[in-house]
């Protein structure tokens, strides 16, 4: 049997869960958080009253749980509200969380060059079956990237790709750009060098959080795609050099594009972006598009540039890459603000066109959010 107690004269209770232990609320945010009519939108559960709405001296007068219901009674308000004992649960921020800087989210997977199996999936399976594009996303979230196979192989079949979960983003590239070997080009991907490891457009605030790059030809000899896993990285270094991990996420490295004529784009961020509370959240690493680092002082910046070498190495390094090589009808998606992409060098005989674009990590989130649901509300 649930039980539930009223603690520090109604500013919090204590929820005793059969199986679970004692969670504790403040009254604020049970108050805050409640669903009733008045506080929800019925339709989109959007929340119809502000902080100030909510008495400052709020208390529970009342408590009682019957079942998986809890029923509290807040006062000034007189106003009883029902909550689900489930989501409760679920929601609980009652908890010691002794985390290490540069920790990760629990539905991530960091890997390296062992990783058994790309993600990949059917282009014609993921369009028709929403299970199959269900299981595609949630790799993609997982690993941070994945592939499909058996796509059209005409000219902006990409969007197609963008249309299965979000909106392409349009930047001056346009909605998609040509990655092919070009004269006198206005950035080296268009052309047949090889490129280092690299995160896209880290002098964009913010930053594309999605790309992808659609294969239409693939002749030429070499050419072969990498992919890297900056978390992986990042958290070699860490556990190498926390000094030097420290350095890269404290301190602003600045990222600088001016390519074309009538574009200067600049951005300010560190390489290595950690939330407040010590989350890695995102890697800027693009050794073209870096201007020069103004913002670490003088008796750091030596420890910064090793650093730096250091995290440059290690991306470097054939045991971090998965590599793979595109034919017509095939593309990659990657989180751009967490897994690198590279190309080796290719030759001049045959031909290689990809097109690539940019997207929102945020719509691909919230479709596999939305096909997750159902099964999340069954299990509460």
């Amino acid at each position: 049997m649930h039980q539930v107690e009223i603690l520090d004269g109604g500013r919090a209770i204590g929820l005793s869960l059969e199986g679970v232990g004692r969670l504790r609320f403040h009254a604020i945010w049970l108050r805050d958080n409640a669903w009733d009519a008045a506080t929800r939108a019925p339709g989109n559960g959007q929340r119809l009253i502000t902080i100030a709405d909510i008495p400052s001296e709020i208390r529970i007068s009342a408590a009682g749980v019957e079942g998986n219901t809890l029923s509290l009674t807040f006062a000034p308000e007189g106003k009883t509200i029902a909550y689900d004992v489930g989501w409760l649960q679920a929601h609980s921020y009652d908890a010691e969380r002794p985390r290490t800087t540069g920790w990760t989210a629990p539905e991530l997977e960091l890997w390296d060059a062992g990783l058994a199996a790309v993600p990949s999936a059917s282009f014609t399976a993921v369009s028709s079956d929403r299970g199959e594009l269900k299981r595609w996303l949630y790799g993609v979230r997982r690993f941070g990237f994945g592939k499909l196979n058996g796509g059209p192989v005409e000219n902006g079949a990409l969007l197609k790709v963008a249309a299965l979960f979000g909106y392409i983003r349009e930047t001056n590239y346009g909605k998609w750009f040509e990655v092919r070997t070009e004269v006198n080009p206005s950035n080296l991907a268009y052309t047949g060098l090889g490129l280092q490891a690299h995160t896209d457009n880290p002098y964009r605030d913010p930053v594309p959080t999605l790309q992808i790059l659609y294969c239409l030809e693939n002749s030429a000899k070499g050419g072969e795609n990498m992919v890297v896993d900056g978390f992986k990285a990042a958290t070699r270094l860490r556990a190498e050099n926390p000094r030097g991990f420290e350095l890269l996420s404290k301190h602003c490295a600045r990222f600088e594009y001016a390519g074309s004529d009538g574009i200067c784009l600049r951005a300010r961020r560190p390489m290595i972006e950690l939330a407040p509370d010590g989350e890695l959240i995102a890697i800027r690493f693009n050794n073209r598009s870096a201007a020069a680092v103004t913002d670490v002082p003088f008796d750091e910046m030596e420890d910064y540039y090793a650093a730096y070498r250091r995290l440059g190495e290690i991306i470097d390094d054939p045991a971090m890459e998965v590599s793979f090589k595109l034919s017509p009808g095939e593309c990659f998606i990657v989180d751009n603000t967490r897994v690198l992409h590279a190309r080796k060098g290719y030759s001049g005989a045959g031909s290689r066109w990809l097109q690539g674009c940019y997207a929102d990590k945020d719509g691909l989130l919230s479709t596999l959010a939305a096909m997750e649901m159902p099964r999340q509300e069954a299990a509460a």
